[in-house]
């Protein structure tokens, strides 16, 4: 089946999309991204991932490159014709194309957009979140404005796979104050010694996650205890239960933190039942 990808104004074959060279996303990094999960073929947590963007747009000056309801639609139309029932969109719009120069363009060029969709396979994330998943930590060397989802995500790269060659899927960020940020890719959750389930607060040097807000919607809900409280990664070590969150991730246990086992060993039943109740209200709010 041929993939399509949304071009700055129309559907192309996947393999036949291209941007300027003088793109300043190419070039500069200047530019931001969102990914939406898709389930049953819908967007999920849309309201969040649109405000996101927005304010994301807002904070580099970039200008909008359509209104929200457009935008909808061009998301919607690159799920269907990629025939994803369960997977990811994908959207960057960057400052646009103009002559290479680090200050900001005069005239403003208009904004570059590109939207890719893609299918996962929904039994192997299924069978990944039964066994969980193992992270490392690193020392934080990002720059201080994590809130901000630019594309200018190399030490997130390498981050991943520096994970990766260690054989897990995550790494988590430590600050110079020896606590957990958060994932190259995710937000960061332990159930600590005490029971109390805990992620680091959005003062800090994090990214608001989508994901995150919408578990936090669901533990109000339950009556679980729950703390926006840093943690060590020797708390991590010494959890409960430990996970991670974000639209790839959905809530994904974690089961080993550099090489320690957390808790059995195996995902626990907060975090599994998180996952139960966040997929179950995801499926019901989906557009």
């Amino acid at each position: 089946m041929s993939r399509w990808a949304y071009v700055n104004g129309r559907f192309v074959r996947h393999g036949d999309a291209a941007v300027h060279i003088e793109d300043r996303g190419y070039q500069l990094a200047d530019g931001v991204y969102e990914v939406w999960a898709v389930m049953g073929g819908k967007l999920v947590d849309s309201l969040g991932h649109f405000e996101r963007l927005e304010r994301s747009l807002d904070e580099l000056r970039i200008a909008r490159p359509m209104g929200r309801k457009a935008l909808e639609l061009v998301l919607r139309e690159a799920v269907r014709r990629n025939r994803v029932r369960y997977g990811l969109v994908y959207l960057q719009v960057t400052r646009g194309v103009a002559r290479r120069d680090h200050a900001f363009p005069d005239p403003q060029p208009l904004p570059a957009m590109v939207v890719t969709a893609k299918t996962l396979d929904r039994k192997a994330a299924e069978a990944r979140a039964a066994k969980g998943v193992g992270v490392i930590t690193l020392p934080e060397n990002r720059w201080g404005r994590c809130d901000i989802k630019t594309v200018g995500l190399l030490p997130n790269a390498m981050a991943k796979q520096a994970a990766k060659e260690q054989g897990c899927a995550e790494a988590w960020f430590v600050d110079p104050d020896g606590l957990v940020t958060e994932g190259a890719s995710s937000n960061a959750w332990i159930v600590d010694a005490d029971g109390v389930l805990r992620t680091r607060d959005t003062t800090a040097n994090i990214l608001r996650g989508v994901t995150r807000k919408s578990v936090i919607a669901l533990l109000g809900e339950q009556n679980i205890r729950f703390e926006e409280r840093a943690f060590t990664p020797q708390e991590a070590k010494q959890a409960r239960e430990a996970f991670i969150t974000g639209a790839g991730a959905l809530v994904l246990p974690v089961v080993t933190v550099d090489g320690k086992v957390i808790g059995d060993g195996v995902p626990g039943p907060v975090a599994t039942r998180l996952r139960a109740l966040y997929i179950e209200a995801a499926q019901a709010s989906v557009i």
